[in-house]
């Protein structure tokens, strides 16, 4: 099998989310890239997941955002991922659900606030929602805007996409990467449970985002260079 690699990790990504109780019917997609070649591994457009094999996973180039090598059609949200594994270069892995918590914030246009230590042991700060996407950027070509509206809001925020692995689409939901697919589907995972927490802390009092000592502490020990956390 081609990119055998590759596709037995964007394979088992798309189970994981599943699993996790990210997605229902087919609201999501996963992909894994392979840096080396130019290319990832995604999931079929409108397969059910219990129909997936290594094999059914579709190979894209980067590059151009264009099949190369399977039989299916690639997700739909194909040409999303190749814009930010274009813009991102650390990225390697890449998960996109409808998760309820994190799309209840996006259909509201609002960001998953630093509210504690769980948040900040994976997300620096807290986790950006886009602008609006344009009539004309989604009658033009709605995938590929929605990748650069993504990355436009890292770029005019100043934010870094290792720090914060993912990110609101204003009123569609949420994207989460890392460097590899089965540490985006960690982040989407703590994405959607943090989106939790605080909708259920604001039915409790007014939100305010925890000190920014706390949240440099738990970040900073679990990432980078003075990182201690866990085995060395």
């Amino acid at each position: 099998m081609i990119y055998r690699k590759i596709r037995e990790a964007a394979y088992q990504a798309n189970l994981s989310i599943v699993e996790a109780g990210l997605v229902l019917l087919t609201w999501g997609n996963a992909s894994a890239a392979d840096r080396s070649e130019g290319v990832f591994a995604i999931k079929p457009s409108g397969v059910d997941y219990s129909a997936l094999s290594p094999e059914s996973m579709v190979i894209v180039d980067i590059k151009s955002g264009k099949r190369i090598d399977g039989d299916l059609n690639p997700s739909s949200d194909t040409d999303t991922h190749a814009e930010l594994y274009r813009s991102f270069p650390s990225v390697g892995g890449i998960v996109h659900t409808h998760s309820h918590y994190a799309v209840c914030h996006a259909q509201v246009l609002t960001a998953i606030p630093a509210l504690g230590t769980t948040h900040a042991d994976h997300f620096r700060h807290a986790i950006p929602v886009t602008r609006d996407l344009t009539p004309e950027e989604i009658e033009s070509a709605y995938e590929l805007n929605t990748g650069k509206v993504i990355v436009e809001t890292f770029r005019v925020r100043n934010l870094n996409a290792e720090d914060i692995p993912g990110v609101l689409v204003a009123r569609h939901g949420p994207f989460a990467w890392g460097p590899g697919a089965s540490k985006a589907v960690e982040n989407a995972v703590v994405l959607e449970e943090v989106a939790r927490m605080s909708l259920h802390s604001r039915m409790i009092a007014p939100l305010e985002e925890a000190p920014v000592y706390l949240t440099e502490k738990h970040f900073t020990r679990k990432h980078g260079p003075n990182a201690y956390y866990g085995q060395t």
